[in-house]
């Protein structure tokens, strides 16, 4: 992209960053093998003590290369991976890609009807969960187009006094999976990889084809399959290291982000493994577990949601914890409120850390993060400069007409990590990406935001209706219909309501039909039904019946009144 066609006042402001980078030209896969071949010896991620060489880790791609193709699947098939941040995840991600498939990256704590959703619309052949979440996959298979369910336990990637452990604590809480199920279990499936012969495996894709499914409400808040190419997960890794000079190849990226999320798959492990780095893998976030690897492990690299921090900063017994190895602290994924800054940058401050927090922001659409505060300087408030190669315009919403420094307009972003499409949505596709005069194709946020006269950015709010919990989108819509097709529910209003953990917690306003009585067995009913449609992090922590819901002018309910009562009660409470 030539800067000569856009503005980039923040090109004279980056410091050591880069304006213009190259990038790598070809899979995913081959990053990582490039890697592979320069650094065979380097630890390539940390699984529960157990640690894996970049040389072990493309032995372990190519054997579920092998078993994938063994099983039938071909080039362009969709296969679903719903696991923890897990060695069996990592590997299967880059395998997928090596054959030339398409991974369909969701959360293994979707509820039923929600991964029934997902493996149709992505038409998966293939799905690959933990054992404890067999259940669901199986009450749910006979519905869609898959034809194999391959199960993978966290024990098998632990070394085995780990192993030991962990099946007498939390593995024998699993259920047993029967020895007739319809399934293949992960050793069963590795071994498979005997069957195949070499090379034949080997499916040649391009830098430009669809790599990865991710999901999103894009500008509507209704769920899209998000389709993104070898390129943007590539060009994001290059990116990340190009915005951190710091950064050498070995250095050490704590992965608690989850892989089915952008931020997880995209910085934590992708950026990592294409670049040299190190990740330690997280299955299950606990702030204690968290702030343990930072000082066990002497992390370089953290990268987090508000929310994480806020709890790192609640822990006790953290006195005497050393963040000295820290050169690099991120927070993405929802506003990082200026106190909250204060505070955690005081924290690592009185632990030994000589950097700073440095706020991002990116959207799914970009894979993940598309601009960060630059290392050497920040501006209160800001999230940060344009990476390289990316192009920020602050716009009449709607529109392609710029709007003035420091006012505020739409966020719009084009550049090298922007997505391919919203998979089986042509008509939104193309109102999220439109090409202007100017001959790039831009990304319509749906977010509000400024820019000064320096390039930094400034995220003002929401032009879309979305609940921001822990980090994790929830679209207010969604679940609404969710409950409004309740046998008892006539009408229904979700909003995010105040929390100083989750930032937001989801709260259900119902008006019941006639006959139907407002009681605790009537709320029991309603939240069981959730809970089976209803991921946990979107789940309602309460639902409130009222006789009426407020209406706007036009007849809608006025979900902004609701809001402000919630915000009054959480004033007073304070």
């Amino acid at each position: 992209m030539s800067e000569a066609v856009v503005k980039a006042p923040w090109k004279e402001h980056l410091g050591e960053v880069p304006f213009h980078l190259d990038y790598f030209d070809g899979t995913m896969f081959e990053a990582v093998e490039e890697m592979a071949r320069l650094y065979p010896n380097y630890i390539a991620y940390d699984f529960m003590g157990k640690s894996t060489t970049y040389r072990q880790m493309l032995a372990e791609i190519e054997r579920c290369a092998k078993a994938l193709k063994t099983i039938g699947i071909r080039e362009g098939d969709k296969v679903t991976i719903a696991l923890p941040n897990c060695p069996q995840a990592v590997c299967l991600f880059y395998a997928v890609n090596l054959v030339g498939a398409i991974s369909n990256m969701i959360h293994p704590l979707s509820a039923e009807k929600e991964i029934e959703f997902y493996l149709n619309e992505s038409e998966s052949v293939l799905a690959i969960t933990l054992d404890q979440f067999y259940d669901k996959f199986e009450r749910i298979r006979q519905n869609t187009k898959v034809v194999n369910i391959v199960i993978a336990s966290v024990k098998d990637a632990l070394s085995k006094p780990i192993r030991a452990g962990y099946m007498l604590t939390a593995g024998r809480k699993i259920e047993k999976i029967p020895t007739d199920a319809p399934v293949l279990m992960w050793k069963d499936f590795i071994r498979l990889s005997r069957s195949c012969f070499y090379k034949s495996y080997k499916v040649e894709r391009h830098s430009e084809d669809p790599a990865v499914i991710l999901y999103s409400g894009g500008t509507t808040g209704t769920t899209k399959g998000i389709v993104l190419t070898n390129r943007n997960f590539n060009a994001l890794g290059k990116q990340i290291i190009a915005t951190n000079p710091m950064f050498r190849p070995g250095d050490k990226m704590l992965a608690a982000m989850p892989l089915f999320h952008g931020f997880g798959l995209g910085v934590c492990i992708h950026s990592m493994l294409s670049q040299g780095g190190r990740c330690i893998l997280i299955p299950r976030f606990t702030p204690k577990s968290y702030a343990k690897q930072i000082t066990k492990k002497k992390c370089n690299f953290i990268a987090g949601v508000p929310t994480l921090y806020e709890a790192l900063l609640r822990l006790p017994g953290m006195e005497s914890a050393d963040f000295s190895s820290l050169k690099g602290v991120f927070s993405g994924g929802d506003s990082l409120s200026i106190e909250l800054k204060k505070k955690f940058d005081k924290f690592l401050y009185d632990h030994h850390a000589v950097i700073q927090v440095r706020e991002g922001y990116g959207a799914t659409e970009t894979v993940c993060a598309c601009c960060l505060t630059p290392p050497h300087m920040h501006k209160e408030g800001s999230i940060g400069l344009p990476f390289p190669d990316t192009f920020f315009k602050i716009v009449e919403p709607g529109t392609d007409r710029e709007v003035p420094y420091g006012e505020e307009g739409e966020i719009v972003i084009a550049g090298p990590t922007v997505m391919r499409e919203y998979m089986n949505q042509p008509e939104e596709t193309a109102q999220t990406l439109r090409r202007h005069a100017d001959g790039f194709t831009w990304l319509y946020t749906g977010d509000l935001g400024a820019m000064d006269e320096e390039g930094f950015v400034f995220f003002r709010g929401r032009a879309k209706r979305m609940i921001i919990s822990s980090g994790y989108n929830v679209y207010p819509s969604q679940i609404e219909n969710i409950l409004d097709a309740h046998e008892a529910v006539q009408m229904s209003c979700v909003i995010g309501v105040p929390d100083t953990y989750r930032m937001q917690k989801v709260k259900a306003f119902v008006k019941l039909k006639a006959g139907y009585l407002p009681d605790e067995e009537t709320k029991q009913s309603i939240l069981a039904y959730c809970r089976k449609h209803i991921a946990k992090y979107a789940m309602p922590y309460d639902v409130e019946f009222r006789e009426e819901l407020p209406k706007t002018l036009v007849g809608k309910v006025a979900y902004r009144m609701l809001e402000e009562e919630e915000r009054a009660k959480a004033g007073q409470a304070l």
